[in-house]
């Protein structure tokens, strides 16, 4: 058995899959093209992880985003001698050479080369733009002749089994990812510097583009409800330059930290174009209701009046309006709960062994 992954050096919710499945498989070492320990979640330290020689530029593992061009051979040349892959991939790690069985869990098929317009965003650099015009083409060639090398695709949401399908003509098979109860905070020391006493809504976002955390900000502009969103990423400074005085932003959080906004939330908001959405269903396991953009993964986790409401666009009256509805409901804590512990770990643990176990016989009968 191995693990593949695109890049591990950030905290975000495909870094969490990928500890999902090494706790399902503790004995597999995991394969990625850059690691930098101290920007993604402390657990990988004791793991087997074996990098790719572009993780050698510093520069690089801070910033991964500045080695598009040379990340498709690198990717070409990971090479991987194990019977079963389980491949953790948004873009990259399905195309690592493999001796045995590649089972894909997809978050998406690239979206800086499908999706490239919502991904960058209006405020993307002409430069940037420039170079993904310029290396779409052939990355295009490359990601489908890597996606039709794979052995079975599974999908993290019913839109990207469609997108999948759409984009390399597969079928999948949807699992949902693991939710993981944030940590019960131990008390006021587990607070985060800066977080306002009065009731604050909660938002945690990489700070990207298609996130639409500007409308979210701007949603609470002018009124009385306080916001806390919690990220970083490209768009950081710009938003923290803009941002109104109700407006808390933060980084760089411990787990304690964060399970104390969670417990002390009024609820989670989210507008971005999510292919799944873990955050509001992380505030589920508190019992805290969520708005969310009626789009992707969301239309699969959330049930409307029982663990959250929709708006139907990314906009500031939209969202306003959603939070105002929150306010109007009678939330029932416990049956929020209930509705969450269906997308549990232990659940996705054992959808994937099975998998898994399909693969080991798919490869047995190959062999013979």
């Amino acid at each position: 058995m191995a693990i593949a992954h695109d890049y591990l050096t950030q905290r975000g919710g495909a870094e969490r899959v990928v500890l999902s499945l090494s706790r399902a498989f503790p004995d597999a070492p995991i394969y990625t093209l850059l690691y930098e320990p101290d920007q993604t979640y402390d657990e990988f330290r004791g793991k087997t992880i074996i990098t790719s020689p572009v993780n050698r530029v510093a520069a690089l593992r801070t910033d991964h985003r500045s080695a598009l061009p040379v990340l498709p051979f690198a990717a070409s040349r990971m090479r991987i001698d194990a019977d079963v892959v389980v491949v953790s991939s948004s873009g990259w790690a399905h195309g690592f050479d493999t001796t045995g069985y590649r089972l894909v869990y997809c978050y998406s098929p690239a979206r800086w080369l499908y999706q490239t317009d919502v991904y960058l965003g209006e405020s993307s650099s002409a430069i940037k733009r420039l170079a993904i015009r310029m290396l779409g083409p052939a990355l295009r060639r490359w990601d489908r002749a890597a996606a039709l090398g794979c052995d079975r695709y599974l999908a993290i949401s019913s839109a990207v089994r469609d997108r999948i399908a759409a984009t390399y003509g597969l079928d999948s098979t949807v699992v949902s990812a693991p939710v993981i109860p944030p940590p019960a905070p131990s008390g006021t020391a587990d607070a985060p510097a800066g977080v306002p006493v009065r009731p604050y809504h909660l938002c945690i976002s990489r700070l990207l583009a298609y996130k639409n955390v500007d409308a979210v900000i701007d949603a609470f502009r002018g009124t009385d409800e306080h916001l806390v969103v919690v990220g970083r990423g490209p768009e950081a400074d710009r938003l923290r330059a803009t941002a109104p005085d109700n407006v808390t932003m933060l980084c760089d959080l411990t787990d304690a930290e964060m399970g104390w906004l969670y417990e002390h939330c009024t609820a989670v908001i989210a507008a971005s174009y999510e292919d799944y959405g873990l955050t509001p269903l992380e505030g589920g396991m508190r019992g805290k209701p969520c708005a969310v953009l009626r789009w992707g993964g969301f239309l699969d986790t959330i049930a409307e009046g029982v663990n959250g409401v929709f708006f139907d666009a990314p906009d500031p009256m939209s969202i306003r309006a959603a939070v105002a509805e929150i306010a109007t409901r009678d939330w029932d804590a416990e049956q929020i709960k209930a509705h969450v512990a269906h997308f549990g770990e232990e659940t996705f643990i054992k959808e994937i062994r099975n998998l898994v176990s399909e693969a080991v016989v798919t490869r047995g009968a190959e062999r013979t």
